[in-house]
């Protein structure tokens, strides 16, 4: 008997005993290709011994200091990395211990900052429909997925949501890329007119969706005239990269394929890489001078915000993927990704869609690929697809609900940076053994 709670309450989970690399290794000895990072996380793979020795150096020195009393070198030191490769005018770094922590302060930080220039009737919050923030109540009720909002929705604090810019589900036929870009802005600014201009604080969007629509990057210029459209109404613009961010599209922050800077950029997974818990919030510079010139600080804080042990991992991480080039590898292995994932799925009854940027890539499953029907929800094949695949020890991270919250299924997929082409074979290959072997189980 276990006396962990775990994600299910009833499971029977392996013990994990080892990593090495890109693989994980159970208490029977069994390999798991870590074919998603876990949930996008371990980018350098398990075990790296760079950042082990890094993190044992760390402790010998200081393990924790309260940051109400005390900075630190490392702390500092990972600040200055982050903001001398962000994008431009992102010059702070507010530290914290991991993606849902860096959306509440983004929120608060979005919220305070119209306090301090005085404008107080901003309230709303905008976000889009299947979106994921977080699970804190602030980043719940900001995302958009309704089945992990709909039980505490008593609880959540109102919000508002539009569509995503999601092509393959919202996208005209005949439609061009530039004309539906800007619909799917255009849906930004109507909610906008709708709330008041004078009211709104923040819209709020991950940069490419992750976890819940699986992989969906922005159409067009629809980033761009996002940005155009927050400007025009001093509404704040948030991007989620907690997920999509610190290289796991090929770029170190994935907006900079879409030409913007946000004035709130949310970080984490990739951050750390898993070693430590670690994210963080970079803010543009007016927002921290709002902060200091006026009250002169952030009512917001955290008991671990600013972790020596953590900070140490995140340095130590982002060192070896600059030094080592692996944004490099990252784009190269991406490309040969799709291409083996097409040629895998391209033809496959019941894939409809393959999508994403880098090693951050989704296959979308269809009962029907003209029609675009998805499974039925009681069927949970995304669970089936994840039995199957950990059965010939490979990671990936399916989900259901990929529509609404309740339909559809896809598989997101994000190994490590040090992935090889025989690795990304195996991945393919596994995937769909595990896929065929799901739609079997379902086949009457």
């Amino acid at each position: 008997m276990t006396h962990l709670l775990h994600r299910n309450a009833n499971a029977k989970m392996p013990i994990a005993v080892s990593g090495k690399g890109v693989e994980l290794f159970d208490s029977t000895g069994k390999a798991y290709l870590d074919a998603s990072g876990g949930a996008a996380v371990s980018c350098l793979g398990h075990g790296h011994p760079e950042v082990l020795a890094v993190l044992h150096r760390q402790l010998d020195q200081l393990a924790y200091a309260h940051t109400g009393f005390f900075t630190t070198e490392v702390a500092e030191k990972l600040a200055d990395n982050l903001v001398a490769h962000a994008p431009a005018g992102l010059d702070h770094v507010y530290l914290v211990s991991g993606g849902s922590e860096a959306v509440e302060a983004a929120l608060k930080m979005a919220r305070q900052y119209f306090v301090e220039k005085g404008e107080t009737k901003r309230r709303h919050i905008i976000a889009r429909r299947q979106s994921y923030h977080g699970n804190t109540l602030g980043a719940l009720a900001t995302g958009g997925n309704e089945w992990r909002r709909s039980q505490f929705r008593p609880l959540l604090i109102e919000t508002h949501h539009i569509d995503p810019c999601f092509a393959y589900r919202f996208q005209a036929e005949g439609e061009s890329d530039a004309a539906y870009a800007a619909r799917a802005a255009q849906a930004l600014e109507d909610k906008i007119l709708e709330l008041g201009g004078d009211g709104v604080i923040a819209f709020v969007a991950e940069t490419v969706v992750g976890a819940t629509a699986g992989a969906v990057p922005p159409v067009g210029d629809y980033l761009k005239r996002i940005r155009e459209i927050c400007d025009r109404y001093g509404v704040l613009l948030i991007l989620d990269e907690v997920m999509c961010g610190m290289g796991r599209t090929g770029t170190l922050h994935a907006c900079e394929q879409d030409g913007v800077s946000p004035d709130l950029m949310t970080i984490a997974k990739g951050l750390g890489g898993g070693y430590q818990p670690v994210g963080a919030v970079l803010l543009q510079g007016k927002i921290f001078e709002a902060f200091s010139k006026g009250s002169g600080f952030f009512q917001h804080g955290h008991t671990y915000m600013g972790h020596p042990m953590a900070a140490a991992a995140g340095l130590a991480v982002q060192e070896i993927i600059q030094r080592s080039n692996l944004l490099a590898n990252v784009r190269a292995m991406g490309q040969l990704l799709t291409t083996r994932l097409t040629e895998r799925f391209g033809n496959h009854h019941h894939v409809g869609d393959i999508r994403g940027r880098g090693l951050f890539q989704a296959v979308e499953l269809v009962a029907d690929r003209t029609g675009k029907t998805p499974f039925d929800p009681a069927l949970k094949l995304h669970a089936l697809v994840k039995r199957e695949a950990m059965a010939r020890g490979l990671m990936v991270y399916p989900m259901g609900g990929t529509i609404d919250g309740v339909r559809g299924d896809h598989v997101l997929i994000a190994p490590p940076f040090i992935v090889e082409p025989s690795h990304v074979d195996a991945i393919a290959e596994r995937l769909g053994e595990a896929v065929d072997a799901a739609l079997q189980a379902v086949r009457p």
